[in-house]
């Protein structure tokens, strides 16, 4: 007899992407048990060289079959949410938190648009899969207030050996100059609230660390009008050495965390913040706002503020470059907190979590 097939539904698929990222990881966790496993994406949201790792959304349901598994990465709005809905077959949600579409109103009306489709189609969804996940307890909370019954609590399955990928030479010579690098990673969206770092990286230059430079890491794709604000901010500040670098490839991206004086993080909705477990990967002192999943995924690691007093902020990160003592326990308690989360069987506890799923129907 057969294993059942475990496929997965994304809204998406891309290189460097987060959930694409961790599709990958449990596809191949499943296809190395002999299990079928495929995952189902429209074929307009996947780049033509990536193609050949995913199958096209409208095949799903002719292809997934009864006894089968369909794990649904809930993210956005997407026709995967509602080609998820129709399948008969065994369903799981594993949900990601969905930004309110609030952020991005007069910045990218169409992006607040699929925002607000995915949080109707969400809670909709509510009752729709015998197994609902979710990667933080905050996400949890927020599909019990939707009507999810039980949702359970498993952080994202990384790829370790992508985030340790050993930095680009070129780019360590260049920002390993001994100034303080003041380094954010994450989409350009509003949520973010990239102005904010900024802001703190202005107050930190001018009156704690002249040598100061910002460095932010992440696509404005879609999102170049908030990109052009950011901009016309930091010629309003008169900030000097502030980089908003764009994309980078894993290389370029290790020796920037390699070089990182502090990782400043002034988002405010994250649904878990992977940046903040790679900064850990790093060694890169973290200084965070408590918003959303923040606290959550620091547990009790990095430094983290309640109130956006920029002057505070720019003196915490002054100390922790200045005060050997103090960088060193910030970051003891960082190595503590990767520790315990690299110590978990995600995996097995993927499987525990499916288990009901791959049992005769009740």
């Amino acid at each position: 007899m057969s294993m059942a097939a475990i496929h997965q539904l994304t809204a998406g698929f891309s290189a460097g992407d987060a959930i694409s990222n961790e599709a990958r990881v449990i596809r191949d966790l499943f296809r190395a048990e002999g299990r079928a496993s495929n995952i189902y994406v429209e074929a307009r949201r996947v780049l033509p060289e990536l193609r050949g790792e995913v199958r096209d959304l409208r095949l799903a349901p002719s292809e997934i079959g009864p006894d089968d598994v369909a794990l649904l990465h809930l993210s956005i709005g997407s026709d995967a949410n509602d080609v998820f809905a129709g399948l008969r077959c065994r369903k799981a949600i594993l949900y990601h938190n969905i930004t309110p579409a609030e952020y991005f109103r007069g910045i990218q009306e169409q992006i607040a648009r699929t925002l607000a489709r995915g949080r109707e189609q969400a809670a909709r969804l509510a009752g729709a899969a015998e197994v609902v996940l979710a990667c933080s307890a905050y996400n949890a909370a927020e599909l019990s207030a939707w009507g999810y019954p039980e949702p359970r609590v498993l952080p994202l399955m990384l790829d370790f050996r992508v985030i340790r990928t050993p930095p680009d030479r070129a780019t360590l010579r260049q920002y390993g100059d001994g100034r303080m690098n003041v380094l954010f990673v994450g989409r350009g969206a509003p949520n973010k609230r990239i102005e904010d770092a900024i802001a703190a990286f202005h107050y930190l230059q001018r009156f704690v660390e002249p040598d100061a430079r910002f460095i932010h890491v992440g696509s404005f794709a879609g999102t170049e009008r908030y990109q052009a604000l950011l901009y016309a901010f930091l010629r309003d500040l008169r900030a000097r050495d502030a980089e908003l670098f764009g994309t980078a490839p894993q290389p370029v991206l290790s020796a920037l965390y390699r070089t990182a004086s502090v990782f400043l993080c002034m988002s405010e909705h994250e649904g878990f913040c992977i940046p903040l477990i790679e900064a850990m990967a790093h060694d890169a002192p973290i200084v965070a706002y408590a918003a959303g999943a923040v606290p959550e995924t620091l547990d009790g690691a990095g430094v983290l503020f309640r109130q956006k007093r920029f002057d505070w902020i720019a003196e915490t990160m002054g100390a922790l470059r200045r005060d050997a003592t103090l960088r060193e326990a910030v970051l003891r308690r960082q190595r503590a907190r990767l520790a315990r989360y690299e110590a978990r069987d995600l995996a097995a506890e993927l499987r525990a979590h499916l288990a009901p799923l791959l049992g005769p129907r009740p």
